[in-house]
This record gives structure tokens, sequence and C-alpha cells, in this order.
């Protein structure tokens, strides 16, 4: 769970824009949107062998330097 505390005389509009970091680092808004729909479970296995594949093509490229 995450947590904001003000920091002295911080406007709400600049918590809520550290909230909004926060949540976009830790990786809650991609996971809340990709949650928000259905999605079959041999769609969720091609997206994440696409994932994968990609993964090992950057590994690929950048690891040989």
């Amino acid at each position: 769970m995450l947590k904001i505390r003000s920091r002295g005389n911080e406007s709400v509009e600049q918590m809520l824009k550290r909230f909004k970091k926060l949540c976009e680092k830790e990786g809650l808004t991609k996971e809340i949107k990709r949650n928000s729909y259905y999605e079959k479970p041999s769609e969720r296995k091609r997206r994440q062998t696409r994932k994968s594949m990609r993964q090992a093509v950057r590994k690929q490229r950048f690891g040989a330097r």
C-alpha cells in the first residue's frame, strides 16, 4: 500500500502529482489497465511469449557490447 505524507507547505495538487508518479513507478497503473478487462488465457500466454522474445532480442543485441 502506498502512502504519501505532506511535506511542509505542500499543496494537495503537488501531493497528488507525487502519488501518481509513485503509482506509475510501482507499475500500478499498468496493472489496473491490464486487469480492467478479461483476457483469455491463450492471449495472456501469447503476450508473455512476445514479451520474452523481445527481451531475448534486446539482451542479445545489447549484451554483446
